[in-house]
């Protein structure tokens, strides 16, 4: 039964993606294009995307974390680390530059891999470099050192 639950949130994440434009670039850089305000070329769309897809989590996460468990599972995995070190820093940079250069994020790219798009296998085959790049990398010690403490969540 979980497979079947994951494969339609899968399939309602995915026409999301394509209901509101998020796999393709050309939407994607005309909203991140901050200098197309003054001349009229700016698309906030995908603003509206966001904070949609920002108030359903907000709401999600609320209403699951009540429950003792998940559905599907013996436990909730949640994150237990509270100190920010180089990787979590660096990790969403890069991955911010990459969505600016590429108009594209993982989920959009997967399913834009759908349409046969040339742009989509690139970004998919160069996502998964990194994504083995980062694996490597992780290992190095020196990437594993604390930059600064945070405070810890409130739940």
């Amino acid at each position: 039964m979980a497979i079947v639950l994951q494969f339609v949130v899968g399939l309602v994440f995915g026409f999301g993606l394509l209901l509101s434009g998020m796999s393709d670039p050309a939407k994607v850089l005309n909203f991140l294009d901050l200098g197309g305000i003054a001349s009229g070329n700016w698309d906030p769309s995908l603003a509206f995307v966001m904070a949609g897809a920002v108030a359903v989590t907000f709401v999600g996460f609320r209403f699951v974390l009540q429950r003792s468990r998940p559905l599907f599972a013996e436990r909730f995995h949640l994150p237990t680390k509270r100190e920010l070190d180089l990787r979590i820093v660096a990790g969403p940079a890069i991955f911010g530059v990459g969505w600016g250069l590429a108009g594209l994020c993982p989920g959009p790219a997967l399913t834009a891999l759908g349409f046969g798009s040339r742009a989509a296998f690139i970004f998919v085959a160069a996502m998964l470099t990194g994504m083995w790049l980062a694996r490597f990398l992780s290992q190095l010690p020196s990437l594993s050192r604390v930059a600064t403490q945070v405070d810890p969540l409130e739940t």
